[in-house]
């Protein structure tokens, strides 16, 4: 009789474990959808069509040599434009394509610039002096 007392009370206690494991597995499917929420919302889309002129994130360069260079590279001209956010861009010197991810990519503005307005250049190096 104790053996039985024994086995039935055993079989609740894993009866217990696996509720709470499913009540686990449920608890982290709703994290994993909150975190994703946030995620994606903060993801900006970017709408390019084939034509526009973009500048391209470059990450690798380092910190030290040329630290006031930006990290903006172009402009590049959007030449295609596949699903999930792949771009095909092409340099104005050369004809080879590249494949990108579009937010690495924001849109270039100088030629509309160059058009309104003059252009006002600042050297970051002092102008020489009679001594020199």
């Amino acid at each position: 009789m104790d053996y039985e007392r024994a086995g039935a009370e055993r079989k609740l206690q894993l009866q217990e474990l696996e509720s709470l494991r499913l009540e686990a597995y449920e608890n982290s499917r709703l994290y994993k959808e909150k975190v994703k929420a946030v995620h994606d919302k903060s993801i900006k889309r970017r709408e390019f069509q084939p034509g526009d002129l973009v500048l391209l994130y470059n990450s690798r360069i380092r910190l030290m040599p040329g630290m006031l260079r930006s990290r903006w590279d172009g402009p590049y001209r959007v030449e295609k434009v596949k699903p999930y956010g792949v771009f095909h861009l092409s340099h104005p010197s050369s004809s080879e394509l590249i494949k990108v991810n579009g937010q690495r990519l924001k849109l270039f503005h100088g030629e509309t610039m160059a058009k309104n307005q003059e252009l006002e250049i600042f050297f970051l190096e002092d102008p020489p002096t009679a001594e020199d």
